[in-house]
């Protein structure tokens, strides 16, 4: 075993069907007395249910948000929690949805309660990002983390299969890279190869199953885990990348992950044997680089970043900001990561 530091980040996850009607409780438990609801809009029935359910500690909502969190909309959520002299903030969505909220928690300190309704995991994160002139800007910070996280599959019970599996690449991403960056050690190989366990058999699943609440729970928990995995891990070369492509050619975060994760593992698994030769087995594959391929490929998911609307030019200029011309250009076309580089 070889020596490491951990560091487990504090929080609450309620986790179970039927646990939005918690959600009040659970700010009451935190002491918030005004709450500000932020909610996509696929979420507004939950955020409905919610508002009701807060009674008189309801200040104020924001309804719709933006993926990558521009400043400006940053700027008009921290505003609304000023002038409804919000003390705490539930967010309900994606991570567009728990991104706005980690925004205006940044400059204010005021705890979130998430209820993710995606497989994104940002829930289990200090990481925040921001985005202003084409670029984005993401930082870690403790206040940020959301103080208590109530999962609840019914709420995912119907995404689409195609926002499914676009999430859940999203959330496999988190749990892939956390075996290799520098701050990997064996708590976060260990929950990340338990993600990926569960993130693979919760979607092999809904692909059979599509409102199957034990396949949805098992997207619930595998995101959980990647979220977490992450958290203490950070990011890499992948997280990097897509980042990039988000805030400066405007991807869509989710499907962006798909086209770029097998491509970098292909890169980086290799260097991490152990962790790679775990990981296989919980994928079911004996080529992680290409599971993950196979697997994107199968749910319907673009693999390759031109679907996604980025040009051939615009992918060799990301590339040159990374030294990753292969990566980019494998990821730009969709090449499947056949053959392991050493």
């Amino acid at each position: 075993m070889p020596e490491f530091i951990h560091t487990f980040l504090p929080g609450r996850v309620v986790f179970g069907a039927g646990t939005l009607d918690q959600v009040a409780a659970e700010a009451e438990l935190l002491g918030v007395r005004r709450v500000l609801l932020i909610a996509t809009n696929s979420a507004r029935d939950a955020a409905d249910v919610v508002e009701v359910e807060l009674g008189d500690r309801f200040a104020g909502r924001i309804d719709g948000v933006t993926q990558h969190v521009p400043t400006e909309v940053a700027t008009a959520a921290r505003a609304k929690a000023q002038e409804t002299n919000a003390d705490g903030l539930v967010a309900i969505g994606g991570g567009s949805a728990i991104g706005l909220a980690k925004a205006v928690a940044l400059t204010s300190g005021l705890p979130i309660v998430a209820v993710p309704t995606t497989y994104a995991g940002s829930e289990m994160t200090p990481v925040w990002g921001e985005t202003a002139g084409g670029s984005k800007a993401t930082g870690t910070d403790p206040q940020v983390l959301p103080r208590t996280v109530v999962y609840d599959p019914v709420l995912s019970q119907h995404l689409p299969k195609k926002v499914t599996a676009a999430s859940v690449a999203n959330a496999m991403a988190h749990c892939v890279e956390a075996v290799w960056t520098p701050k990997a050690d064996p708590i976060t190989e260990t929950t990340a190869v338990e993600g990926v366990r569960a993130l693979a058999a919760g979607l092999r699943q809904v692909l059979q199953a599509p409102t199957d609440l034990d396949a949805r729970s098992n997207l619930l928990y595998g995101a959980c885990l990647g979220g977490s995995a992450l958290a203490t891990a950070g990011t890499g070369l992948h997280h990097k990348i897509c980042h990039l492509l988000g805030g400066t050619y405007n991807l869509p975060h989710a499907e962006t992950h798909a086209a770029v994760l097998p491509q970098v593992t292909r890169i980086k698994a290799p260097t991490v044997p152990q962790a790679k030769a775990r990981l296989e087995d919980a994928l079911q594959t004996d080529d992680l680089a290409a599971g993950l391929y196979d697997l994107f490929t199968e749910a319907g998911i673009s693999t390759n970043l031109k679907d996604l609307g980025l040009t051939q030019e615009q992918a060799q200029e990301a590339a040159r900001a990374f030294d990753a011309d292969e990566i980019l250009t494998r990821a730009w076309a969709g090449t499947r990561p056949e053959g392991v580089t050493r």
